[in-house]
């Protein structure tokens, strides 16, 4: 197995871990860092999705008291059952609208130079919402409506345009919509369970052929990377929310955005190249 292939899945599994639930994108960072690294692929996709699982892992583990809590309780407590039902309700639209647009989105948008004018735009949207004063009706996930989870669900179907960010749209949306930054922020995290999981499933089933045994070490590792990636930057966001607001989060896509813009006018990276 090649060494600098070796890397690459370690590179690339450390950017999943760290982007997927901050409201920067991992998917437009993957797509921008596979560009540069030409690991975008067919294979390439598949990877993805491999480390994607390792990210949601990470979630699994972080909240292992609520899920297993979730699951004992389902046929016995109406708070378990309401907790599964807003998460089937958020992660319908996004999942239909998916399945209808899929081949388009990744025929047209999954490209650097879209991906980092997405980038810029959402930054936007971030900074005006940040502005905003508030009112917040949902201080806790456990308290919100079968009404506030579909509107987070649409605001999920946003991030199906790459460089969006999905932890972007379903947080500041739920924001919008009321809820408090620490239940928007976790949330998000809890639907990222069934909408990473669903998108694993089918991208593997899809793509099942491309998968052999020399790849498994590379997976592995990527999956590896992820997971504890994903695991320390959760507990980061946490922190950060409890002092800060999203603003630098938004600085950093402007400036990112821009950067790949740029390079990509004037030449200095063919991005569409790589």
């Amino acid at each position: 197995m090649e060494l600098s292939l070796l890397l690459k899945a370690l590179i690339l599994g450390v950017v999943e871990g760290l982007t997927e639930f901050l409201p920067i994108s991992s998917t437009g960072h993957l797509i921008l860092v596979g560009s540069l690294l030409n690991f975008n692929g067919e294979i390439g996709k598949v990877f993805e999705v491999v480390i994607q699982a390792g990210a949601m892992l990470a979630i699994i583990l972080e909240y292992r008291r609520k899920f297993a809590s979730v699951a004992l309780g389902v046929f016995r407590e109406a708070a378990a059952r309401k907790f599964i039902l807003n998460l089937v309700i958020a992660f319908l639209p996004a999942a239909l609208l998916g399945l209808l647009l899929s081949k388009y989105i990744k025929q047209v948008l999954f490209r650097p130079v879209p991906v980092a004018a997405a980038f810029v735009a959402g930054a936007f949207v971030i900074l005006w919402v940040e502005r905003r004063n508030l009112r917040v009706r949902v201080e806790h996930v456990d308290s919100m409506s079968t009404g506030d989870a579909f509107k987070v669900g649409l605001a999920q179907t946003l991030a199906l345009i790459p460089g969006t960010s999905r932890s972007g749209a379903t947080i500041i949306g739920g924001m919008m919509f009321g809820l408090s930054r620490r239940a928007a922020t976790e949330f998000s995290f809890f639907l990222a369970v069934p909408t990473l999981l669903a998108a694993a499933a089918y991208d593997l089933f899809k793509h099942r052929g491309l998968l052999h045994k020399q790849e498994l070490g590379v997976f592995a590792l990527g999956f590896v990377t992820a997971f504890v990636s994903a695991f320390l930057c959760i507990r980061w966001l946490l922190r950060y929310i409890s002092r800060h607001n999203f603003n630098a989060f938004a600085w950093y896509r402007i400036g990112f955005g821009v950067l790949i813009l740029v390079t990509a006018y004037f030449g200095v990276v063919n991005w569409n190249a790589n």
